[in-house]
């Protein structure tokens, strides 16, 4: 088997919000040496760089004009990946309850979504990388080798969420946390554009009662799977 099967491997994560996409792709990608690309830190990046310029977030042609003045990088950071809009480092403020209830609004705008797309496919094409999001497997990256659909109940990634939160200094009731998210996953799965579906092809792992070691381990296996299949 040629190396270059292996390091060409394109993984793609998706799943609703606080499924524990985030955390296992850094894992996985870890572990096989592969590119990590935050996705859902792109369209955070957009919102609040939309919400900073003051546009009105269901404004296709604006917030375009918020995109195109607006590149997104990303480079390494402890114990996470910095992420910048422009020059300006937004890897905390783009994870603020703010941004978090309102980034929906803008992924769901068509041109939006197709911008971010196709920067998302460029940085893909030379494999070796694990995405995540939730239309990586049917819609960014509808070729890859490996598939997978991470979901949880609604009270365990809210619970998930409350910790994160807590952690950071947060202070968002439970229950508030629980509205939240049910509403995410009503507006990512029901937009018009790209909304949030499993691909036929990608594996189901529900993550409610799984470890993150375990989840890790499952996509391990299926990338395992793939590549024992090319030997």
């Amino acid at each position: 088997m040629s190396d270059s099967v292996i390091s060409g491997i394109q993984v793609a994560i998706d799943g609703p919000a606080s499924a524990g996409k985030s955390t296992v792709a850094k894992l996985v990608a870890a572990k096989y040496g592969y590119v990590y690309l935050d996705t859902g830190a792109m369209y955070r990046a957009i919102t609040w760089a939309a919400m900073d310029a003051k546009v009105a977030l269901d404004d296709e042609a604006a917030v375009m004009v918020v995109v195109e003045k607006t590149p997104i990088h990303f480079a390494p950071g402890t114990p996470d990946q910095l992420v910048f809009a422009g020059d300006q480092d937004v890897t905390r403020v783009i994870r603020e309850e703010t941004v978090t209830n309102n980034v929906s609004t803008v992924a769901a705008l068509p041109a939006v979504r197709a911008a971010l797309t196709a920067q998302m496919q460029t940085i893909a094409a030379a494999g070796g990388i694990v995405m995540d999001g939730r239309d990586i497997g049917t819609t960014v990256l509808p070729n890859a080798q490996v598939k997978i659909f991470l979901e949880a109940s609604v009270a365990e990634r809210a619970q998930r969420r409350f910790k994160e939160n807590q952690a950071k200094g947060i202070d968002v009731s439970l229950a508030t946390l629980e509205q939240e998210i049910a509403a995410r996953d009503y507006k990512d799965s029901h937009r018009a554009t790209s909304p949030l579906t499993q691909a036929t092809d990608a594996e189901l792992v529900d993550t409610t009662s799984l470890t993150i070691e375990e989840v890790v381990n499952k996509i391990a296996d299926a990338i395992d799977k793939y590549i024992n299949l090319q030997a």
